[in-house]
């Protein structure tokens, strides 16, 4: 077989998804002659199969020897791809910024054409504007249809829909993407890298947007995809965004199950995507009110490249949920300047530093910023962001003594939070509304706090129960029936506990549910502490009698 022949071959078998076998036949080549094509390949062949710093480096040959053969449009393709990746695998945005400038610099020349399109659509991929990224992408797919690139084509569309759901723009969004997903799972598409690319706007979209059916529709059908082709990355950042939709819904056990599933994925392969995983999952824990655990994750994502803002806005809840008012506001302004254009992320941080401001008694600064969450939330269709600007004009009314009007605000947030099905949020606003109408309506402040209670006890929010509870014994109210924490164990735990209530020792317990023994004694450990027991035996009896 020649050399031509043998490149072919390695080609095919790229593009029918044999990774494997296409790597190897890339090699074959290389180990005669050098070749560009032959680099770019084996390049694309190792990011399939995980090994991500292996192919930059071999994008980056490449790239190298196609300027060399003075082959200008191949060696724009390696500095956009090179953009993406690291941006997407590594959150290198600095590296991602020098190779989007050099590709562009490179295709100053060049006539129009895919090439530019490809370009627009990473340069739309790093923006934070959402109207200079949406006219970025709208171009993109009028170059991808003028010249017939179907991937170019299907990629701009499903960026496009990505955009206007974070505008707010849902439905009109997500018609863009369910046609992007659809075409490309189809096979309309070329390239199986145009499945990676639809796949991650659909989930990040069903994020923005909280949209767990669809989310929970494609991600079966992403399965089925990395089942015949495999795809490290398009697997954790499925399990990531699909994590971060389920703990919205309330579904924490299987929401940590995916984040979980998305840190085992990309630790040592994705630093990105890791430090990602690990800020979903500090606020998850944020949430539980396992707040030394939420922080020993954010020190760990301190050491992986990631989202500046997302960082910025966990640590942040972390110093709120700690008391420490002055310090979330300050963090909050600090940081989070760079993402201020992009509305989901501009209302979180809103959210959060009205609640900051609060805590410190500053209620001009809080009303000054739900003033903003309010201008936000007219000008999109986001429910999410709507509910977000009710609660917070309820809580700053209720600051400035305005009681009825905060009694409105609030049963409307509680109404919109209902709606969307985000139980933990809802809980909140039965918390602050018991709080509001304990002096007055008495009866109706003591039936918010107990819906409030059994809405933690069954998410697993130690803290908010806890606090609830005190209030409700305040107004001399049995809070629980039985032991502290009952209600709050998850899943995983409720196993533990049977297995420790049957006399199984820490070694046992981890052999039996397939876990190391450090995770099972840490579970050990959480279920004394959440049941208010002293030891092993105290947990047995309450299992016991669980049981009754």
């Amino acid at each position: 077989m020649t050399a031509d022949e043998q490149l072919e071959a390695a080609r095919a078998a790229l593009e029918k998804g044999r990774w494997a076998e296409a790597r190897a036949g890339f090699e074959e080549v290389l180990a005669e002659r050098e070749t560009p094509e032959a680099r770019f390949g084996w390049a694309s062949a190792s990011w399939w199969l995980g090994e991500n710093q292996a192919c930059v480096d071999a994008c980056t040959r490449a790239y190298a020897l196609f300027r060399r053969s003075g082959d200008v449009a191949s060696a724009a393709q390696c500095a956009v791809w090179l953009a993406i990746t690291y941006k997407s695998n590594f959150a290198n945005y600095v590296a991602a910024n020098g190779w989007l400038a050099r590709a562009e610099r490179l295709l100053g020349p060049v006539d129009l054409g895919p090439a530019h399109g490809w370009l627009w659509i990473a340069r739309a991929y790093r923006e934070p504007d959402l109207d200079a990224a949406e006219t970025l992408s709208g171009q993109a797919l009028e170059v991808g249809r003028a010249h017939g690139d179907v991937d170019l084509e299907l990629t701009a569309l499903s960026q496009l829909g990505l955009i206007r759901v974070g505008r707010g723009e849902t439905a009109a969004g997500f018609t863009l993407i369910d046609e992007a997903m659809a075409a490309a799972l189809a096979g309309e598409r070329t390239a199986l890298d145009t499945v990676v690319y639809t796949c991650c706007d659909m989930l990040n979209a069903c994020e923005l947007a909280s949209d767990i059916e669809r989310a929970a529709h494609w991600c079966k059908v992403a399965d089925e995809f990395v089942a015949t082709y495999g795809c490290p990355f398009l697997y954790a950042e499925c399990r990531i965004y699909y994590g971060s939709v389920l703990a919205a819904r309330g579904r924490w056990a299987e929401a940590e199950q995916e984040l979980d599933a998305g840190l085992r994925i990309t630790d040592g392969s994705c630093p990105g995507l890791h430090g990602r995983a690990l800020i979903r999952l500090a606020g998850l824990r944020i949430r539980q009110g396992r707040l030394e655990d939420a922080e020993l994750l954010l020190q760990r994502a301190e050491d992986e490249a990631h989202a500046e803002g997302e960082q910025a806005l966990a640590v942040a809840s972390l110093l709120l949920a700690r008391g420490d008012g002055r310090a979330a506001a300050r963090h909050l302004e600090q940081r989070l300047r760079g993402v201020e254009q992009h509305g989901s992320h501009l209302a979180a941080a809103l959210d959060v530093l009205v609640d900051a401001r609060l805590a410190t008694g500053d209620v001009d600064d809080a009303e000054a910023a739900a003033q903003r969450l309010a201008t936000l939330a007219s000008t999109s269709t986001s429910a999410t962001q709507v509910a977000l600007a009710t609660a917070a004009a309820g809580r700053v009314a209720a600051a400035r003594g305005r009681l009825q009007a905060a009694a409105g605000h609030l049963e409307l947030a509680l109404e919109q939070w209902s709606e969307l099905a985000h139980p933990f949020e809802a809980a909140r606003i039965r918390a602050e509304l018991a709080a509001l109408l304990v002096d007055d309506q008495p009866d109706l402040a003591v039936e918010q706090a107990r819906r409030a209670l059994r809405a933690f006890e069954a998410l697993g929010a130690a803290a908010d129960a806890d606090r609830i509870a005190a209030f409700l014994r305040a107004q001399g109210v049995t809070a629980r029936t039985g032991a502290k924490g009952v209600g709050l164990l998850t899943g995983r735990e409720q196993d533990v506990l049977a297995l420790l209530a049957a006399g199984l020792s820490n070694p046992e317990i981890a052999d039996r549910l397939h876990v190391s023994r450090k995770t099972a004694s840490h579970h050990v450990s959480s279920i004394l502490a959440k049941l208010g027991v002293r030891n092993r035996a105290e947990a047995a009896a309450h299992a016991a009698r669980l049981a009754k």
